[in-house]
């Protein structure tokens, strides 16, 4: 089972993409994870440059994202909101529709007690608005991340810890009857 990571953050330092990697190590077995490191490198969606002629990276990206069985993506909040390099990453994909029906867990983080609830609220929205198969149960926000983790970026939080093995259970679970639906499609 393949699953795309992505980080709605290009900060190195970030706590979104290092509660992504914590939580990986907490996959099942069954689950292959490649985490997507060019979203910073798309260029600003314009209908004008996509078809035929789209950049190469766009390419690598839909091409990314039709090759998996599922989608984890972790997103901050700035401004209430989604970050527009995640937004953007979103746009180039609507009309070729590689997020249709596919699985997906999403979540956002925050070092605050909010974390990042308006941000996953218009995360879900855009998700729904393109028929994305968004896995409700290992879909939340995540607060006060970085105590959560140690500097090796591994879970410390024991809830937390059994928090995001159900939720890995619940995309396993949706992810295995998705491939099934496509099997007998």
């Amino acid at each position: 089972m393949k699953i795309l990571a992505i980080s709605g953050s290009l900060r190195s330092q970030s706590t979104n993409s290092a509660l992504l990697r914590a939580i990986t190590k907490l996959a099942p077995s069954e689950m292959e994870i490649t985490t997507y490191e060019e979203l910073g490198e798309l260029p600003h969606f314009s209908p004008d440059i996509d078809g035929d002629n789209s950049p190469q990276v766009v390419r690598r990206y839909r091409e990314a994202l039709n090759n998996s069985d599922g989608v984890l993506i972790c997103t901050p909040e700035y401004a209430h909101g989604i970050p527009g390099v995640l937004k953007n990453s979103l746009d180039w994909v609507v009309g070729s529709g590689e997020y249709v029906n596919k699985p997906v867990m999403a979540l956002s983080a925050s070092p605050s007690y909010m974390g990042g609830d308006k941000a996953h609220a218009s995360l879900m929205q855009t998700l729904k608005v393109m028929n994305v198969t968004v896995v409700e149960p290992a879909s939340f926000c995540v607060t006060l991340a970085r105590k959560k983790m140690n500097d090796q970026e591994e879970l410390v939080d024991a809830k937390t810890k059994e928090t995001f093995q159900k939720a890995f259970s619940e995309f396993s679970k949706v992810i295995h009857s998705s491939m099934r639906t496509r099997a007998e499609d």
